[in-house]
Formats: structure tokens, C-alpha cells, sequence
């Protein structure tokens, strides 16, 4: 009886709401908003790195999809998509009292592009500055979704400051049922990326949805102008900015590498092959495209078996690229005088980095490039500005690295040690 009851009475919530004006609906909703500034300590919000945690987030994705039709139940228990395989795809959880019962996951562009570009069109939001991540796999234990947010707002809290902070994130695209497109909207300013919704939605067993985006740079004006007045636990804008939760289990890096893969070989057998057949399935196309993104020798055991193969992939790259974010400066001689380039590095190699400047530098002349990789790391190494325009954009340009330095080939080789951040600590603990 009781199951019966809880879904007709949404039902005529959904009705009641459906006929007030939009604006004082989702003034309604953002009246409802509970953000507690000082959750429990009960509550820990970290990155799933684990076997044990990352199962308890499928099994809990798995559970939720069943129940509101998104996914047929799998035999497993879990929902695992080729999207979780990949090393740019980072998944959040909330755990209380060291039970997951929350997560999401955060889907960086890669070759696979996004789940959500199947349908809907991400052209205009590939058209502004700045990396997109979808946001995907959303999940609360049914315990706590009537305790006002207690899990939820936390866990929004953190993917928000993690992608402003640690993703290097602007924008934010998601692909979500219709029913619950307007608590987006109102609460997090979400906006339509089409005014048609897409009926059938073959990632959500064909579930309708509605496509949407938020520029996170913009946000927090946005933010402020909603919620700056109100009250500490109904100011998201507060809580998004300033607020500091001791709940939060921050990755720690040596290094400003910008996403924190997890999945050891042995990860990758255990969700995709031996629990799920995720790779048994995959074209040929798609199990290429894994191979060279995990290109270690110690990966190739686990990845699916190409029907066609060609070689080792790996003689085919001059030298694998690593997403960054940090800072550094351009110092150019000419003329009896040095003239300075403010820079941001975002792609770095073993012999050359991509970064954006302030103002045009000056093609094919050595300079001296000085980068802070880390905290206590920096680089300074002879650089050439080689490529312009990169992608279009003015302010991008290729950078050839002349004989790198001691710091720039530690750093290289501990980002060549493995593909996971584990890796990446070890590899780094005992260098000085």
C-alpha cells in the first residue's frame, strides 16, 4: 500500500507546482534549500579509489537506475559504464560512517567524447573557453534522500569545488530526466542546451530527457544575486564559495596534474571483465581508442583483444601528453632587453608543453620558460613557441622544450611510472 501512495502523492506535487508561474515555482524550490555548514563528522565526502568503494557506488547506481526504470537489473549488481573505464572520468562519494551512500560521477571529453553527445548537441558549448565535464551516475542512498539534502548538498558541494578547483572545469553538461530538470534550473541555474526534450534516451534505457549546462566561471555572480541575502543554510551561494567543509578528503598532489585516475590493471578486470562484460562487447573502434589511452605494457593483459591487430600502438607516439594546470612565464632576450609572458601550461610532454598566454610571444626563438609544476617543483628550461592558434584559439600556442631539466625529468618520469594517481604518489614520495 505504502508503495503505492509515495509516487501518487509526487505525482500530484509535480501537478500542484506545474500550475504556478516558473518564477515562483522555483522560488519555491529554492525556499526548500537545507545546506548545513557544518555536517557531521560522520559524513566523509572522498574520491571512490577502492575496490570496496567503487563497488558500493555501482551497487548503489545499479539500484537506483532499477528502481526508477532507467536500467534493467544486470546481473552483477552494479551499473558500469565504458565511461567509468576511463582514466578521465572521476567518481565522487559520500560515505557515513564508512558506508557509501552517495555518488556521482564526473566525465572529462576524452576520444569517447561525452554519454550525453549521443543527443543532444554540444556545439555551442564547445564553442566557449574553457573544459567541460559531464556530470553523470547520480545516486543517494533512499535512507537519506527525505533528510533535507543532508547527503545530496554536501555531495554537490564537493563536485563543485573539485571541478573549480582540482578538474579544471568551466562548464557542466547534464542529461536528465524531465521530471527533475527544474530543480536544476532553479536551485543551480542550469540552462536548456535545446527547448525540445529527447524521448527516448538509449543511456537511460531509453527514458526521455532534457539536455543542460552551467558555465561554473559565471556561477557564483549568478549565485549571489539568488541566495547572497538569505540565511546561512539557504545561502548555496555561500556555501558553494566560502564555506569550508572539514568533511572533504582532498586528493593530495605533488604535482598540478588536473584529474586523479584509479583504475590499476587490476580495477579494469575486475569491473570490466570479470564482474561485467564491459569490454567483451566494444567494437573494434572503441577497444582501439582504449588501447591507446592506457598505453602501459601492464594494461595490455586486461584490455579487449583487437580482431585486427597492428603493431604496438605505443611505437606510434613520439611521447604521451598529460592534462595540467599551472603556471609559468615566458622570458624572451632581444634587443639589449628581456620582455615577460604571463603563461598557464595545460598540456605537458617530455619535450614540449601547451600553454596559454596574455598577449602574442614571439615564434621560434628560444627563450628561457620558467613552470612551477608543484608546490615545491619548478622547471626552468630553454622553450620555443612552435604552433599558434592551436584549436582555434589565439591565445594557445605549442611549445618546444630544448634539453629539459633535472625537475622537468623527475616530473616526466613519475608521470610516465603508471596511470593511476596512486601511481603518481609512489613514484614520488622519495624524491627530493
Amino acid at each position: 500500500m505504502k508503495g503505492g501512495i509515495v509516487p501518487t502523492l509526487r505525482k500530484a506535487l509535480r501537478r500542484a507546482l506545474a500550475v504556478l508561474p516558473r518564477e515562483r515555482r522555483f522560488a519555491l524550490y529554492r525556499s526548500f534549500v537545507d545546506c548545513d555548514p557544518a555536517p557531521s563528522d560522520r559524513l566523509q565526502l572522498k574520491i571512490a579509489e577502492t575496490r570496496e568503494e567503487l563497488e558500493a557506488c555501482f551497487r548503489l547506481l545499479h539500484d537506483a537506475y532499477v528502481s526508477s526504470g532507467f536500467m534493467k537489473p544486470h546481473p552483477s549488481g552494479m551499473r558500469v559504464t565504458l565511461y567509468h573505464a576511463l582514466p578521465t572520468t572521476t567518481t565522487l562519494c559520500a560515505k557515513w560512517d564508512g558506508e557509501v551512500v552517495g555518488t556521482m560521477s564526473l566525465i572529462r571529453d576524452s576520444a569517447f567524447g561525452f554519454p550525453l553527445q549521443a543527443i543532444f548537441d554540444l556545439a555551442g558549448v564547445r564553442a566557449k573557453e574553457g573544459n567541460i565535464a559531464e556530470v553523470s551516475a547520480l545516486a543517494i542512498d533512499p535512507r537519506f534522500r527525505k533528510t533535507g539534502g543532508a547527503i545530496l548538498f554536501p555531495l554537490m558541494k564537493f563536485m563543485y569545488e573539485y571541478c573549480t578547483s582540482f578538474f579544471d572545469t568551466r562548464h557542466l553538461v547534464i542529461a536528465v530526466n524531465p521530471n527533475r530538470i527544474e530543480l536544476y534550473e532553479s536551485l543551480l541555474f542550469f540552462r536548456r542546451l535545446t527547448a525540445n526534450m529527447v524521448e527516448e534516451y538509449d543511456f537511460a534505457n531509453g527514458a526521455p530527457a532534457i539536455g543542460a549546462w552551467l558555465d561554473l566561471r559565471h556561477a557564483p555572480e549568478v549565485f549571489e544575486q539568488a541566495y547572497g541575502a538569505k540565511p546561512p543554510r539557504k545561502n548555496l551561494h555561500a556555501y558553494f564559495t566560502r564555506t569550508d567543509l572539514a568533511n572533504i578528503l582532498w586528493p593530495q598532489r605533488r604535482y598540478y596534474t588536473t584529474n586523479d585516475p584509479v583504475l590499476t590493471p587490476d580495477l579494469l578486470d575486475h569491473f570490466f571483465n570479470v564482474r561485467t562484460d564491459g569490454f567483451a562487447n566494444l567494437d573494434d573502434h572503441k577497444k582501439r581508442l582504449l588501447h591507446s589511452i592506457y598505453d602501459l605494457p601492464e594494461y595490455d593483459a586486461v584490455l579487449p583483444r583487437l580482431s585486427t591487430p597492428t603493431g604496438d600502438g605505443r611505437k606510434n607516439r613520439r611521447w604521451s601528453r598529460y592534462s595540467f594546470k599551472c603556471p609559468g612565464y615566458l622570458t624572451v632576450a632581444g634587443g639589449g632587453q628581456q620582455v615577460r609572458y604571463t603563461m598557464q601550461v595545460i598540456e605537458v610532454s617530455k619535450y614540449g608543453f601547451q600553454a596559454k598566454t596574455e598577449k602574442p610571444v614571439p615564434m621560434n626563438i628560444w627563450s628561457d620558460a620558467t613552470i612551477k609544476l608543484g608546490w615545491h617543483d619548478i622547471s626552468t628550461v630553454k622553450a620555443m613557441a612552435v604552433r599558434d592558434h592551436i584549436n582555434g584559439a589565439v591565445d594557445l600556442y605549442g611549445f618546444e622544450l630544448g634539453e629539459p631539466d633535472l625537475v622537468w625529468n623527475k616530473f616526466v618520469s613519475a608521470l610516465t611510472a603508471g596511470k593511476t594517481h596512486g601511481d603518481l604518489e609512489n613514484a614520488t614520495r622519495f624524491m627530493v
